[in-house]
């Protein structure tokens, strides 16, 4: 079973078997025109045939499903910006009260909302939509207290650069006609899965007041942040070659959503990234 994101592998439809691409639940994609299960796609002339499909996977709905998960996160992010109480570098920690819960809360709800989706067998579009509002509520916290500790040029700057690290990738992908093999996904999913097991290690150590500091803004901080924005573009190229593969095959026009929710995922991955490096350089 292939998937798009290698944190959150799970689109059950796609498999590859010896070459020939087949997805689980819908058949031979060659009879899909044709009605005739297993036979290829020619058929006998003045043979009835099936309605082709109208609702597969295109680029454009994997544009519109992408576009209205992103929007979701960046109203959320505004909305808790906007409605926690203001802070300077000063305040008291009641006074951060609200925007530490606002995003611990978000944090931990996005993180379980993914495991969720991840396993989920058919896509839930709702969810994906619940999904990135909990995200955009962590990223709005997480901006404003970045904001405060190191200026207001890091958010921006963070901002423009995943846009920017979006376009490069997809330019390079299709530039270069980059195709993604298995041993490209296993070392990706190695990296990205490594990288989780060493913050839920940093959680559980800072909880017990022994925080090593792997994905702090410091110097040995600076090791995971460029490592996970490298990871993050990875990330992106395993999307890119998901979509491409999913409308030349005509996935359904739900897996869309599983696609938005995986460059949801690995855009939020690249901001969180950007944002500690440009932190650690804004430093004095």
């Amino acid at each position: 079973m292939q998937s798009n994101n290698p944190v959150f592998r799970r689109s059950e439809e796609f498999s590859r078997a010896g070459g020939n691409q087949t997805y689980a639940g819908y058949g031979d994609p060659s009879t899909w025109s044709t009605g005739q299960a297993g036979q290829g796609s020619e058929v006998a002339y003045g043979a009835p045939q099936a309605p082709v499909r109208e609702d597969r996977m295109t680029v454009d709905t994997v544009v519109q499903k992408t576009a209205i998960s992103l929007g979701v996160v960046v109203v959320a992010a505004l909305a808790t910006w906007i409605l926690t109480p203001e802070v300077t570098e000063f305040s008291q920690a009641s006074d951060l009260g609200p925007l530490i819960a606002a995003t611990t809360i978000g944090s931990l709800g996005a993180f379980a909302l993914s495991m969720v989706l991840s396993f989920k067998r058919v896509i839930s579009p709702a969810l994906v939509l619940v999904f990135a509002a909990v995200e955009g509520v962590a990223l709005g916290g997480i901006s404003k207290l970045f904001n405060v500790m190191y200026g207001d040029g890091v958010v921006q700057g963070a901002v423009i650069g995943t846009f920017a690290a979006f376009a490069g990738t997809l330019a390079v992908y299709k530039f270069f006609n980059i195709k993604v093999g298995a041993k490209f996904q296993r070392m990706v999913m190695a990296g990205v899965f490594g990288m989780i097991g060493l913050s839920l290690m940093e959680l559980v150590l800072g909880a017990f007041g022994a925080e090593i500091g792997l994905f702090g803004v410091s110097g040995l901080g600076m090791l995971t942040a460029f490592a996970g924005l490298a990871l993050g573009v990875f990330m992106l190229i395993m999307d890119f070659d998901f979509v491409e593969q999913g409308v030349a095959n005509g996935l359904p026009e739900r897996e869309s959503w599983r696609a938005a929710f995986a460059m949801t995922v690995s855009l939020v991955w690249i901001y969180t990234n950007l944002l500690r490096i440009l932190a650690y350089f804004s430093q004095d």
